[in-house]
């Protein structure tokens, strides 16, 4: 069994007795009362069994017990110190992300490069996850958000809405999806996600009027869908915010064809803390710049 230390709530108050050796002046740096900082050292002189101070007319002396005993306690309570210290310069410097696994993916981790030449002090945490959570309850910073316009927090910072197009890799698929025919031949890359039915194949085919039932890919992954598209694998419906740079790099091309069912989503960002800290504030203020990047792209690619 190790051996039963003396309460911990002592320590500062020996530390500060053993530097000043004065019980009155402890007492004024600590905030406490005489009588509870000379509590703690006559505590403290039980738990180790020998006097720890000489009391003599006006004055104290430390005993060579208490001397050693001073040299291992503000060695101690540096090390807390310092620990602490470090933790807070931790909690500074990172910034906790939450998102949806494609937007992850597709949208922010091409862009961490930038991130960290731009703010090489501080480290950025991704999580994630495809539940909606509030950012305050999920332990987060900032979350970027999907959701209809009108479900948003009214705080919520718009990023870019929602827009979709046929996509595939350059050498796959047909020229145009203008009509049923077109793909006889064609995979399609559909996204099973009842929540967001806008993003299958199925729903685009129904609402195009088309009878047809071409071969199908099927995953509950969006990025690993895009993945199998720039692999030549089948045709994607593109989320064209998530996808600007492979689309203006020509990993992927977009397919003229029929507009597909309204989409009325949008991605935000939503911030738990009101102030931020300054490096909240500023992974803030590079989500935007990101965020009017991407609308620039797509604009660009709109006009070409």
């Amino acid at each position: 069994m190790p051996e039963r230390l003396p309460p911990l709530d002592v320590l500062p108050g020996f530390v500060m007795v053993g530097r000043t050796l004065s019980m009155t002046r402890a007492a004024q740096a600590l905030c406490l009362s005489q009588s509870a900082v000379s509590r703690q050292i006559r505590q403290l002189e039980a738990a180790v069994g020998q006097p720890l101070f000489l009391r003599e007319h006006r004055a104290l002396r430390l005993t060579d017990a208490g001397a050693r005993l001073l040299l291992s306690a503000e060695a101690a309570l540096r090390a807390w110190q310092d620990g602490v210290a470090a933790l807070r310069d931790d909690a500074a410097r990172q910034i906790t992300v939450s998102a949806s696994i494609g937007v992850i993916g597709l949208w922010l981790l091409p862009r961490l490069g930038d991130w960290q030449a731009a703010h090489p002090q501080l480290d950025m945490r991704l999580l994630a996850d495809n539940r909606k959570r509030e950012p305050r309850a999920a332990g987060v910073d900032l979350a970027i958000r999907y959701d209809a316009a009108d479900a948003l927090p009214a705080d919520a910072l718009p990023l870019f809405d929602e827009t979709l197009a046929v996509v595939a890799s350059p050498q796959h698929g047909p020229a145009a999806l203008s009509q049923p025919a077109a793909l006889a031949d064609a995979t399609l890359l559909t996204f099973d996600s009842p929540a967001h039915p806008w993003l299958s194949w199925p729903h685009w085919l129904a609402a195009q009027g088309w009878r047809v039932a071409p071969r199908m890919l099927h995953f509950n992954q969006y990025d690993q869908l895009i993945h199998a598209a720039l692999a030549g694998q089948g045709l994607a419906l593109g989320r064209l915010p998530l996808l600007a740079p492979l689309l203006a790099n020509g990993r992927l091309r977009r397919i003229p064809a029929p507009a597909g069912p309204v989409c009325r989503h949008r991605y935000a960002l939503l911030r738990a803390a009101e102030p931020p800290s300054l490096a909240v504030a500023q992974a803030v203020e590079w989500v935007l710049s990101q965020a009017a990047q991407t609308r620039r792209t797509l604009q660009a690619l709109a006009s070409d």
